[in-house]
């Protein structure tokens, strides 16, 4: 049997106080596996210049999955745009992406004509609850980006979310695309809050 040891971090506490940790956890995690890209979650743009940070003298690829336009508010991108021309200029990817675990699930679930939940919001309620919400979203953003195109199915990729804001959650994971969610694996968690 062979093992090689390798570390894992605990947060105290989730949140955006372990951004820049996570982002540098990332690229050990990365450089030590020979992975090639970092898929991250970014909202509002702060988390994905963390990482651009961590990454930009490496060779390593940023690949930043935002909320899709109208996730809040009809219409409207959350993301700061001047934000992605900057990042993109420097040659990370910028996906805007539906949550593949939620999306349209969510608008019948929400509906009191409908009702109920769906087998799509209990595997996310299922990720959130009994490892980490970072690790939903982790994997969410794993396979906007593999839908989009933006990553490969067949090499490991780092994957990172967080627990609201900022990032929290660093996951190694063998990617997948939505219509074949249960090929994905999450292979290692390398950082997670250990109270949630």
């Amino acid at each position: 049997m062979s093992f090689t040891a390798k570390n894992t971090y605990y947060f105290e506490k989730p949140g955006p106080l372990n951004t820049e940790d996570a982002a540098r956890f990332s690229v050990e995690r990365a450089q030590e596996l020979g992975i090639s890209k970092i898929v991250v979650a970014s909202s509002k743009g702060q988390t994905a210049r963390v990482f651009y940070e961590a990454v930009k003298d490496t060779e390593i690829d940023l690949v930043v999955v935002t909320h899709v336009v109208g996730f809040r508010e009809p219409g409207v991108w959350e993301f700061p745009s001047e934000i992605a021309e900057e990042l993109e200029s420097k040659g990370v990817s910028i996906i805007k992406g539906t949550h593949t675990l939620s999306g349209m699930e969510r608008a019948m679930s929400g509906n009191p004509k409908l009702g109920g939940s769906s087998r799509t919001e209990a595997v996310a309620e299922a990720l959130r609850k009994t490892v980490a919400v970072g690790l939903k979203v982790a994997v969410e953003c794993t396979l906007i980006a593999a839908d989009q195109g933006a990553i490969p199915v067949n090499d490991e990729i780092i994957a990172v979310g967080g627990t609201a804001t900022g990032a929290d959650t660093v996951c190694v994971i063998k990617p997948s695309h939505t219509s074949k969610y249960f090929d994905l694996q999450v292979r290692e968690i390398v950082a997670m809050p250990r109270n949630r």
